[in-house]
């Protein structure tokens, strides 16, 4: 039964080179996961803001854990503030969702008297989050690009395809290929990494002088998808 009430009372605050080791250990394997995901992702939709959030996340979340302690009063404060919490005006951007649960563990610090913890968290969010928008973690500078064009399946041009990718990018994949025209000709798509930036337009027009080929387009995610 002490034990019980013990664990409702004051908890042991964290001196500030503790807290200072914490967060710093939670920033660098947050920029670990960013990092993999970022060398791992594959698809053609691609976010800056979300490696972002990976990683200010895992500092929010040290905040809250260090504020919280062993104390099982504070714990059930979170979970009753979290439950009176809901958002109904959607947020598009994870980066602002990140911010305002940087806010909710700034105040629970604050009003557990975890002042240091407060204080700290705060300064070290501020400085991660400028980090981050100065620099150019998590940019992708691959050129990478959706080609879509449409060929007839019996076409002799499909045998030049593979020697004009080879020729302007370094790598392809094709992710859709539909019947288009009553069946008469194939609609293909291809996520294409390019070697170079200005070979947009030479890979444009070399495709469009093959045989039987029509409506070549070539859109770059640099400029649709991170903006």
């Amino acid at each position: 039964m002490d034990s019980f009430f013990t664990a409702l009372g004051p908890s042991q605050s964290l001196n500030a080179i503790d807290a200072v080791f914490s967060l710093t250990l939670s920033f660098v394997l947050g920029l670990v996961l960013a990092t993999v995901y970022r060398w791992t992702h594959q698809s053609f939709s691609y976010a800056r803001s979300f490696l972002h959030t990976m990683v200010l996340a895992a500092i929010v979340i040290t905040v809250m854990i260090m504020a919280i302690g062993n104390n099982m009063a504070r714990g059930l404060g979170i979970m009753g503030a979290m439950a009176f919490v809901r958002f109904r005006t959607p947020i598009r951007d994870p980066r602002d969702i990140i911010f305002l649960f940087a806010s909710l563990s700034v105040g629970i610090a604050s009003g557990a008297q975890v002042h240091d913890i407060a204080i700290i968290g705060t300064l070290y969010f501020c400085a991660t989050a400028m980090f981050l928008a100065w620099s150019p973690f998590a940019s992708r500078r691959e050129f990478e690009g959706l080609l879509r064009f449409m060929l007839p399946a019996d076409s002799p041009s499909q045998h030049y395809l593979h020697d004009i990718f080879q020729k302007y990018a370094s790598s392809t994949e094709m992710v859709a290929m539909r019947e288009a025209i009553q069946g008469e000709v194939q609609e293909y798509s291809y996520q294409i990494r390019l070697i170079d930036p200005s070979y947009k337009t030479d890979l444009v027009d070399t495709l469009s002088k093959l045989e039987d080929i029509s409506e070549v387009s070539l859109v770059m995610q640099r400029t649709t998808v991170e903006i």
